[in-house]
């Protein structure tokens, strides 16, 4: 999967579940996943999720058209996701 593929949203409003992420997006192109990034304690919305495009260029239309956007009365933060960070092990001492 080309990392271009995916985007990051941010700011999203806590009433966006999946089904509505999905929903805001699909219109531009073929969605292959949809995430909610949620609390694992209360399962409440972090407020960020990521949609992966099947194609770049349909990533890039939603790039341009929804970063910024209102929805809910907040403005979307849209970007090309990038690569998890690999966790470093803490030293004790």
């Amino acid at each position: 999967m080309d990392q271009g593929n995916k985007l990051y949203v941010g700011n999203l409003p806590y009433s966006v579940d999946q089904t509505k992420l999905q929903a805001l997006f699909e219109v531009f192109g073929e969605l292959t996943e949809v995430v909610v990034i949620s609390d694992r304690f209360s399962g409440k919305s972090k407020g960020f999720g990521f949609v992966t495009f099947k194609n770049a260029a349909d990533a890039e239309k939603a790039l341009k058209e929804m970063n910024e956007k209102e929805v809910d009365g907040r403005k979307l933060m849209v970007s090309v996701a990038r690569p998890k960070k690999e966790f470093k092990e803490r030293k004790s001492f």
